[in-house]
């Protein structure tokens, strides 16, 4: 039984994403810059950003216009490589 192929994305759209990671004053800073290398477009007024029960880790929601497919998995690439960012949604 083969598995059912995900949905294909149509390009350009707009696409959530969520960013976790340690919490650290510059944190939201640091992936709105990230960010914005992608994506230049980025509304940095219109990011969110919400602390854990605890305060040991920070999310950043955003929404970019994403244009490709190597966009996003560059992106994906630099945050992660980072160090800072424990997970991408």
């Amino acid at each position: 039984m083969s598995q059912p192929e995900p949905p294909k994305i149509e390009f350009p759209c707009d696409y959530p994403i969520k960013v976790i990671g340690k919490a650290a004053p510059d944190f939201k800073e640091f992936v709105i810059k990230t960010i914005s290398v992608h994506a230049p477009d980025l509304d940095a007024e219109c990011v969110d950003i919400n602390a854990s029960r605890n305060g040991k880790f920070v999310s950043v929601r955003l929404s970019i216009v994403a244009t490709g497919k190597d966009q996003l998995e560059n992106l994906f690439e630099d945050l992660k490589a980072s160090g800072r960012v424990t997970m991408v949604i």
